[in-house]
């Protein structure tokens, strides 16, 4: 959460403000991802901030993707809103 609101501060915006949140779910290591997608459910029950979470995978034939373009290619992939499905690293 620390980080999160360090991002706002520095991008002179408030939670109020944000009205999706886009979460890689993965791969990467179990606790990681876990705390990750727990503060981003909280904030969704709180602040009723919809998140999509989608892993780079999902996105296969596009190249060169970048983070500003996450939004558009879940659109385009019909990735689910509020689906957790976390990829562990075993």
């Amino acid at each position: 959460m620390s980080l999160i609101n360090e991002f706002l501060k520095s991008n002179k915006i408030s939670l109020s403000e944000v009205n999706a949140i886009y979460v890689n779910r993965g791969p990467g290591s179990f606790a990681g991802i876990r705390n990750s997608l727990s503060t981003i459910k909280a904030l969704s029950l709180t602040k009723k901030i919809d998140y999509y979470c989608f892993s780079f995978d999902d996105f296969k034939e596009s190249e060169a993707i970048k983070y500003v373009d996450v939004p558009q290619l879940c659109e385009k992939y019909k990735i689910k809103k509020n689906l957790i499905n976390p990829i562990y690293l075993s």
